[in-house]
């Protein structure tokens, strides 16, 4: 099975979730500024979601395609892994 693993579900989606995340703090830093409420708001409940629904998925790649396809399937974690801490670096930088 010669399968590019990025085309996969489990590869595409948590990285659309950390862009989409990234994007919700990105857009509420531009519509509402860097401020600093004393009640999470919508937005930060959102980031939240996005950020450990995620997990599992990623968790479900790494345990059904590194071992069948390392070669393949490692180029994808690192671009998961590297767009979730992109997005978390996104709330340390504005906050």
């Amino acid at each position: 099975m010669n399968l590019w693993p990025l085309r996969l579900p489990s590869a595409y989606v948590p990285m659309t979730m950390s862009l989409a995340a990234l994007m919700v703090v990105v857009m509420h830093a531009a519509i509402y500024g860097v401020v600093h409420e004393q009640d999470e708001g919508a937005a930060a409940h959102v980031f939240q979601f996005l950020m450990t629904v995620q997990l599992p998925v990623v968790g479900y790649f790494v345990l059904k395609w590194v071992r069948r396809a390392p070669r393949t399937a490692t180029p994808v974690l690192a671009m998961q892994v590297g767009l979730w801490l992109l997005a978390c670096a996104s709330v340390a930088v504005l906050t």
